[in-house]
């Protein structure tokens, strides 16, 4: 039997029907699918960026801790080295007082006779010479000139040998220094100097460490004392 026309329009549309069902459920089921796979993908992004982010931050941190710990270490160098300046200036300061003071022994002339003549024999002794040129303060020319032959005699019964002591005619030492003498051989190319800031330097060289000890007690950093 032949189908009516509205028999076939019923087909026609029951069928439109079905396939716009398919239509919409597969459609539905893209964008489900699209959603998901856009929620798995926004989720990789973002916890990416995350770890960027912390990365970053983490990393700015570590900078700022290590920024403060050289702050810190150059703040407590400065302070250390601060500490030590003024430490060495009183060291100074009391080794030019012993200075000031060794020109009190000048004021006594027996006194410092006697030491001329030490100075000028331990020189003596350093140099081992025959020909000796003296270079004094020209306050002090006098004095000098008057141990000379005690020196010689001295020298003579130590060493067994004659020594010519010559004061220097032509350089004296600066009448600002406290005292002593300076003592040169082969033609003034060597010299040994006995003054008395030769020998103070000489003797705080040997002693700094103790006197620092005095003053401020023993450093407990410190693995010698020399």
């Amino acid at each position: 039997m032949a189908l009516s026309d509205a028999d076939v329009q019923k087909q026609i549309k029951h069928m439109m029907a079905f396939i716009e069902q398919e239509a919409n459920e597969k459609a539905e089921e893209i964008d489900a699918k699209a959603e998901e796979e856009f929620n798995i993908e926004k989720g990789r992004l973002v916890q990416q960026q995350r770890l960027k982010i912390m990365e970053y931050y983490e990393k700015k941190e570590k900078q700022v801790e290590l920024q403060k710990k050289i702050q810190s270490s150059n703040m407590l160098n400065q302070a250390r080295l601060k500490v030590l300046k003024v430490r060495e200036d009183h060291v100074r300061a009391v080794l030019d007082d012993a200075r000031k003071r060794l020109g009190e022994v000048t004021q006594n002339q027996g006194r410092y006779a006697q030491l001329l003549e030490s100075l000028v024999l331990q020189a003596l002794y350093q140099l081992f010479e025959s020909n000796i040129s003296i270079r004094v303060r020209p306050q002090d020319r006098e004095l000098v000139k008057s141990v000379l032959p005690t020196v010689s005699t001295k020298y003579r019964d130590v060493t067994g040998r004659d020594v010519n002591l010559q004061i220097d005619a032509e350089v004296q030492l600066s009448s600002d220094i406290t005292g002593g003498v300076d003592l040169l051989t082969k033609q003034n190319r060597i010299k040994v100097s006995n003054t008395l800031e030769a020998r103070l330097e000489l003797i705080a060289q040997q002693l700094v460490p103790q006197i620092r000890t005095a003053l401020f007690g023993r450093n407990v950093n410190r693995k010698f004392s020399d």
